[in-house]
């Protein structure tokens, strides 16, 4: 529809300079008050469309119809008053039929097609003959004249029109291909999540035997009198613990775990609470947190995310054991989360596929899902997940996420 406001546009334009030149170049007298009118009326037809456009409203095939069969009857009416079928300008109706094939069903077309064919038909009949003055050109070279400009006029805006079209054609064919892109990446998720279901649920007993073992296991004399065995077992029982929380936070993401509410906590608590989780997990001494958020925020801690920031810390602490940095920010209403590692970094393959599944640099099968998640879960969130390697050398993920998303309250800004 805009396209053919500006259409409307440089016809109006061009139908007051041709009218000119005839009436003032060319001393050919032309009824002004009638072709004023169907110009004025033309201009008022944009100014409507406009209007009902910044109304937001979806433009149908219906509209579109209604606006060129007003062209189309606004171009019979100015050649009407021009000469009829003797006026060079009835070529410009083929502009109108090529708009109607490109933008209309194939019913509106024909219905195009039948109006312009009848306006034609109808010049032939009744039209107001043009005036030659006695001194001026004769018809024939005024015909073949108009004939030369018609036919400039209709290559250079089918081309410009045409090309417009093709680019917006393009445009809706790229984010159709991205829809169907997540949701393929959302149906791999939910097939992902029901396996990682029913696995949590499997595993879930013999975690808790475990358990039961090594805590019988500290309660033994043989075992408690020796400090390093000692160690081992509590170690293993903290990598028992971490496994039990995992496969709860699977288990309420699915929806199954419904005695768990959602608990309330800060934007600093949730990520002090995070670091500090992870150092007593895997390693106290890797880890390098900065915090930069230094206005906090009420939050609902989100398991999902929770794990996703794990999974990209695990993935940095298995490329660079001896260091890992975590930096947290906050801008207006937006936290970023920055982990970086001083490994190998990413590979160009790795950067061109980030987010896509089973592209990892691992080598091992069935590898690339972590990635995959974390963007899929950022998303989900309504954020951006983006990847880099350091100048320094390492790698480096940014997940960029909206508070909004898990402020609580109506008012995120709000501490």
């Amino acid at each position: 529809m805009i396209l053919l406001i500006q259409l409307r546009w440089i016809a109006v334009a061009g139908q007051v300079a041709t009218i000119a030149v005839v009436e003032l170049g060319l001393g050919i007298a032309l009824p002004l008050l009638p072709m004023a009118i169907v110009a004025a009326a033309l201009v008022l037809l944009n100014l409507a469309s406009l209007l009902w456009l910044r109304r937001g409203v979806a433009v149908s095939n219906r509209a579109l119809l209604i606006a060129l069969m007003f062209d189309v009857v606004a171009l019979t009416a100015q050649l009407h008053l021009s000469g009829g079928v003797s006026n060079p300008f009835t070529s410009l109706y083929l502009l109108q039929l090529t708009l109607g094939a490109i933008l209309l069903e194939a019913w509106s077309t024909w219905a195009i097609v039948i109006t312009a064919c009848a306006g034609l038909l109808g010049l032939t009949a009744r039209y107001r003959p043009l005036a030659l003055p006695a001194d001026g050109p004769d018809l024939f070279t005024l015909y073949i004249l108009g004939m030369l400009i018609g036919f400039v006029l209709n290559a250079v805006l089918v081309v410009v029109f045409m090309t417009r079209i093709n680019r917006n054609l393009r445009e809706r064919d790229a984010r159709l291909a991205a829809l169907k892109q997540h949701a393929a990446e959302e149906d791999h998720i939910v097939r992902m999540g029901l396996l990682a279901s029913g696995a949590a649920h499997e595993l879930g007993t013999p975690l808790a035997s475990v358990s039961v073992i090594l805590n019988d296991w500290r309660r033994m004399p043989a075992l408690s009198s020796d400090a390093e065995l000692a160690q081992e077992i509590q170690e293993m029982q903290a990598a028992v613990q971490r496994c039990k929380e995992i496969l709860t936070g699977i288990l309420i993401s699915a929806g199954e775990a419904r005695g768990d509410a959602p608990a309330v906590t800060t934007v600093n608590a949730f990520l002090d609470g995070l670091v500090a989780q992870w150092r007593a997990a895997r390693s106290a001494g890797t880890l390098h947190y900065a915090n930069g958020v230094d206005e906090d925020l009420a939050i609902v801690s989100d398991t999902a995310l929770k794990q996703v920031v794990f999974n990209v810390l695990d993935n940095a602490y298995e490329a660079s054991p001896g260091w890992v940095h975590l930096a947290a920010a906050r801008e207006d209403n937006t936290l970023t989360i920055r982990v970086s590692d001083a490994g190998p970094g990413f590979t160009p393959e790795m950067l061109a596929h980030f987010g896509k599944p089973y592209h990892s640099t691992k080598g091992r099968r069935g590898g690339g899902l972590g990635l995959f998640l974390v963007v899929n879960v950022v998303r989900k969130l309504g954020g951006t997940a983006t990847v880099s390697n350091r100048p320094e050398g390492g790698a480096a993920v940014e997940l960029v996420l909206p508070l909004d998303a898990l402020a609580i309250g109506d008012h995120p800004h709000e501490r």
